[in-house]
Formats: structure tokens, sequence, C-alpha cells
């Protein structure tokens, strides 16, 4: 676009440098509302479904002062609520798209709330929507200039598309893994404190003419405020009834909009607890359609679906929690497991951007091949894995070759080529380690000290740890990117005399973060493959060392 706004001009920069302040003028949209009474809940907050309202509102402007055209909200993504939101604060909304694809565009939302008399301004959430254009003939969606200090956005913008695209798939692969775990007797244990069927709620609305848009369909933000409202229910018949306490809406995972329905349309709301951890609950609520003719043969259409979780809100410092669920019939364990793998997706995709959560969760998430077993654990902004192995090899000569880390090129197809820098003494080695490059960036480099124990008593295992250091002798190449490792080794426990569990941990810094992110999303089986290579590695060294 930028060629085409220089071609043929003697002044390029300066038409361009216009240009691109006109664009950015008409894609910014800004929203400010007073937070009133009639906008609060009985606590005095704004409502969640309220601000949702009127951020898809503002995005919609946006998306149609950019396409030039009618614009229908397609999805939104997870949102994280990091403020709450009081009646007579004021709430400013800004829109602008960052970037246009064929017939879709992202929008990117960003909130904040203002205290009228001290003047400070917080952060209330940051969110983006996916938005359809409608085009009439051969009118197509412009693509945008964009400026230097929008190239982040505009690059990201393609990576969380990718990710949408990527959802489905992954959300399918985690719950067949993990079907296969519940098959196989890794069923986790559950303390039957109350049915999720006990949450379930049902509430249906008319769609009259105030909640359509100005194309005549259901307004997308009032059917996303009427999903909060009985997503609220839901988590408060889990909450008020057992802990005495209000839930307050944390965050949402993606509104996924199916079809559209219209004045006249009967909309049924259905909403239940998914799954509680110890400090969060997902309430699922679905929404069906009828028109009179459906309303009475009783055949719905499908046209929404999200996640909602839930929060305690902190009293006195007080940390509270939720109490556990169960399931008791076929449609709440897939329910409950699918509880499970959203939150390892939206783990994924918080940490892939570095929107760290200040929440922990309750209990690691795991995938399972064969003898080989994928562990993710989140904690306060820490990611980890753990992945465990069993191989049929004794525990020591598996200790001496993983302890070789000259050797791991053989077998992790990460590593380009390990070299001894110096060795302290018999226990203590520095290695320089070559990565192979990820999605078309720089290769990536690691100056690493491994320290080895051997058993102190029967029973203890084999450590083997790994943390970055810095060496004088092995300065930064710049043809690579010079990377940290945390926290990283293998303990190996000897399970009998031919037979060994080895078990890998890493605490993921943005340096390893690329060649996991596949996995850690779900999209990826790529250290399953790299298990399953260590296994072969080390058993196969064991049998040629016997002749």
């Amino acid at each position: 676009m930028d060629q085409n706004c220089s071609r043929g001009m003697s002044d390029t920069d300066g038409s361009c440098n216009k240009a691109r302040k006109k664009e950015s003028s008409l894609v910014e949209v800004q929203m400010c509302q007073s937070v009133l009474p009639c906008h609060a809940n009985h606590q005095e907050e704004l409502g969640a479904g309220q601000l949702l309202k009127w951020m898809d509102t503002t995005a919609c402007l946006a998306a149609e002062r950019h396409a030039g055209m009618a614009c229908v909200t397609a999805s939104m993504d997870d949102i994280q609520f990091e403020e709450t939101v009081r009646v007579g604060q004021v709430i400013n909304i800004k829109a602008r798209v960052n970037r246009a694809f064929n017939t879709s565009m992202e929008v990117g939302i960003y909130v904040t709330v203002q205290e009228v008399l001290s003047g400070v301004t917080k952060r209330v959430c940051v969110a983006f929507s996916t938005f359809v254009a409608k085009p009439t003939g051969t009118h197509k969606v412009r693509k945008r200039l964009c400026q230097d200090e929008e190239m982040l956005e505009y690059s990201l913008a393609s990576e969380r598309r990718r990710l949408r695209l990527y959802n489905e798939e992954a959300f399918k692969n985690l719950m067949k893994d993990y079907y296969n775990l519940q098959d196989k007797g890794y069923r986790k244990p559950v303390a039957p404190v109350v049915s999720t069927e006990l949450t379930r709620v049902e509430s249906i609305e008319l769609v009259l003419p105030p909640h359509a848009n100005h194309h005549g369909n259901t307004f997308g933000g009032q059917i996303m405020a009427w999903m909060e409202n009985v997503a609220t229910v839901a988590a408060s018949i889990s909450t008020c009834r057992l802990c005495g306490y209000y839930p307050s809406l944390g965050a949402v995972d993606m509104f996924r909009f199916r079809g559209p329905s219209s004045v006249g349309d009967r909309l049924v709301f259905k909403a239940m607890v998914n799954n509680a951890f110890q400090t969060s609950v997902e309430v699922g609520v679905r929404v069906e359609a009828y028109n009179c003719e459906e309303w009475n043969e009783g055949t719905p259409r499908h046209i929404n679906s999200a996640s909602m979780i839930y929060y305690i809100p902190g009293c006195g410092g007080e940390k509270k929690t939720f109490p556990d669920v169960t399931y008791t019939t076929l449609d709440g364990e897939r329910r409950f497991i699918g509880a499970v793998v959203r939150k390892r997706i939206r783990m994924a995709r918080y940490f892939l951007y570095k929107t760290f959560s200040k929440k922990s969760v309750k209990h690691a998430e795991f995938t399972c091949v064969l003898q080989v077993g994928v562990y993710v654990h989140e904690e306060a902004d820490k990611l980890s894995l753990k992945v465990e192995m069993k191989v049929k090899t004794t525990a020591f000569y598996a200790f001496s070759l993983l302890a070789d880390l000259q050797l791991r090129p053989q077998w992790d197809k990460n590593y380009l080529s390990c070299e001894e820098v110096e060795k302290a003494d018999e226990e203590e080695t520095i290695y320089h380690i070559k990565c192979t490059t990820v999605n078309g960036s720089k290769s990536r480099d690691f100056v690493v000290l491994l320290s080895k124990r051997q058993p102190c008593k029967d029973g203890d295992p084999y450590v083997i740890a790994l943390r970055s250091v810095t060496v004088a002798t092995v300065p930064p190449e710049e043809n690579s990117i010079r990377s940290e490792v945390k926290c990283a080794g293998f303990l190996v426990h000897e399970i009998g005399y031919s037979t060994c569990k080895v078990s890998y941990y890493n605490q993921v810094t943005s340096g390893v973060l690329p060649y996991v992110e596949g996995n850690i999303a779900g999209w990826s089986k790529s250290m399953e493959e790299t298990a399953m290579s260590c296994i072969l590695f080390l058993e196969q060294d064991l049998l040629t060392t016997q002749f």
C-alpha cells in the first residue's frame, strides 16, 4: 500500500505521512460513558454485560468506518477484566482496526476507567474482535495503511488470526487426548461437593426493535449482555449458596457468533457450571434462536456459545476458593473436560502474547501418548513443563547418557550443536548450545551450566540440572539470539533393574517459549515426538553397548 501511495508522487514521504495520519484518524473510534446507577448491578458495580454492549458498539463503528460498508460481529477473543468499575466513574473505550484481511478485520478495543475527582486512570481490559464486512457488488474491504508505531499490533493481528483458526482443531485434539486418559484410568479425582447439573439455568428473551442493530439483526452486544446475565446466575448458585459470596466475572472465553437472529426471534439462553478450579469457576452458555415456525416445531438454531470465568473477590485480604464440583451425566463430563482444555488453551494464548495473569490454578493439566506424559503447570506469572518417560534401561545408563549434553543433538531435533566450553570438575560442565530457527526468526543459542548428582541413598533420583550462565569466552553472536534457561533438567528414578522413569522439567522463558508454544496450545505434538526419540536413543544405546 505504501508503494501505491508513493507511485507517481515527487514528494513521496510527505504525502505518505499525511495519508497515514488521515488513515489513523479515520480508523479509531472513541466512546466515553459516565457510569450511572442504571448501568450497575446490586453491588453498584458496572455490569459486565453493559460494558460488553458498549465495547461491541464501538468496535463495530470502527470496523464500518474503515470498511465503508456494513459489518457484523463474528467473534470476540478472550477478555481479562483487570479493574472493577463503579457508579460515578467514567469509562473510555477506544477501538481501532489493527488489520484487514479479505472480508474480515481485527479490531482492537482498549478500555480504561477514570476517577472523576482524582483524575486517576486505570486499564479495565483489552479485547480483540473480528468483524465480517457485508460488501455490495464488487466492493472489497480496503487494506489499511500502517504507521510505524502500529506495526506491532499489525503483525500480532496475523498471529492472533492464526491462533483463532487453530483453536477448533487444538480443542478437538486436546479433548481426544483427555478422553484417552480417562480410558486408561487417569481419571481426575473429584470430591463430589455439588453436581454441575444443580447449577443449570435457562432463560428466554423476545427480540424487540430496541434490541436490533442498524442492520435489522439482533445487536451482538445485546446478546453478549444477556449471556453474561444468565452465566452470572449459574455461577451464583455454586458460590452464594455454598460460600456465601457473590462471584465476579474475571474473564470471557471467546464469543463466537454462529448465525444471525432478527426482531421477533425467541432467544433461549442455557447456562451451567462446567468446572470449578481452586480460585475460578467456568460457566458455559449456549444461545438458541427460534422464529415463530421453529418455535412451534421445536427446531432451534444454535447462534452463539461462550465460556465465562468467575472469581470470588478477596475479602479483607482473605483468599476465597470455590467448592469442588462433579458431573453426573455424559454431557456434564464433556463440559467438565472441555473446561480443562479451554483453560490450557487460554493459558497458551496469554503466555504467547505475554499478557500474564495474576491468578493461579489449582492443578496441572496433562496429555499422554503411549509411555510419555506431558504436563503443563501455571502459577502466578510462571509457566512450567514436565515430561515423564518410562525407559527400558537402567537408571545409571540413562543418567550417564543424558548428563553428556553433547549427545543431545542425536535425539533432540531442536539442537543444532552442543559444545563443551569449560569443565569445572566431574560434576559441573558449561556448554554452548545452538538451536534451530522458529517461525522464520533468527536461531537461538544458550550458554548453560550442567550440574549432575548421583543418589545419596536408596530411593533418591539421579539429578541433572541446567541453568544459564555468562561466560566471557562465549560472547553473543550477531546472527543468533542469546536466550536464557532459567531452571531445567532431568530426574531419573529407578523402577527396576532394567527400567527407569525419566522426568524432564523446564521453567519456560521467552527464549524457550517458541519451541514449545505449539504443544501448550494443543496444535503440535513436538514434545511427545522428542520424548519418544529420547526413549529410542536411550534404549538403543543400551543395546549397542551390550555387544
